[in-house]
């Protein structure tokens, strides 16, 4: 018997449903590996996983969501503010300071010739003026990251593969070998281009030496230290500051 008693019979709850819980998003999921009810804020979504480890313990875990209001509502509380992009403000951009700026015609990153302060120039209000700065911002990070990752494909004696960003939430990389001859496939997420270089290029080695070897074995490891040496500095940066770059631009 669930130990806050059974969910009224008119409803049914399946996985990925979301809930509202004191005006806060709760997100079911089923993990069948896991051995009880639970709670965990997603910091990238911004929201509150219950999980539960069969669908009919689903609604277990949304009552113990709603007896877990209060800490599920200071959770949230302790996010990084949303960033909205706007004119005036200065971000950077792998470790560079770049100026926002409001100005006709097609959006466009300006790379002054003095060695000054880059600037981003978009047209719009609001949510237009975001979308603008974003899609150069994933230029910006497509071009970096193709450039080092084929410089640490070169380095592994690996194919080049193909790089694309996306806006991923779970990772910031990923890569699908090739096989038979092809190239394989390497995705970023765009925001990367939000963290210093140092840890951008962490990324790109990490997910060559996966060209590699397709797993996070010793021999993974020791490529990847190879490449970048200790980099355990740039995978706690991405974890304590991982939630402040999903905050951008929404």
């Amino acid at each position: 018997m669930s130990l806050f008693g059974r969910a009224p019979p008119s409803k049914t709850l399946a996985d990925g449903d979301k809930l509202d819980v004191a005006g806060a998003a709760v997100r079911l999921k089923v993990n069948r590996r896991a051995r009880r009810v639970s709670l965990r804020l997603d910091r990238t979504r911004r929201e509150i996983v219950a999980t539960a480890p069969s669908l009919r313990r689903l609604p277990e875990a949304a009552e113990f969501a709603r007896s877990r209001a209060a800490w599920i509502a200071e959770s949230l509380a302790e996010l990084p503010p949303i960033a909205a992009l706007a004119p005036g403000m200065l971000i950077e951009v792998f470790g560079r300071p770049v100026r926002l700026e409001a100005g006709p015609g097609r959006a466009r990153w300006i790379e002054p010739v003095d060695g000054s302060t880059p600037r981003i120039c978009a047209m719009g209000e609001g949510e237009g003026y975001a979308r603008a700065v974003i899609l150069i911002l994933k230029k910006k990070a497509l071009e970096v990251l193709s450039a080092r990752t084929a410089h640490y494909a070169r380095v592994l004696g690996a194919p080049m593969p193909k790089v694309s960003v996306a806006d991923a939430k779970s990772r910031w990389g990923s890569c699908k070998p090739g096989a038979g001859g092809a190239a394989g496939v390497i995705r970023y997420s765009w925001r990367l281009a939000l963290a210093p270089f140092e840890v951008a290029d962490y990324v790109a080695a990490h997910e060559c030496a996966h060209l590699l070897e397709l797993n996070h074995g010793p021999r993974f490891w020791a490529h990847v230290h190879a490449l970048v040496g200790d980099e355990r500095r740039h995978r706690d940066w991405l974890r304590a500051e991982g939630a402040r770059l999903h905050a951008f631009g929404h």
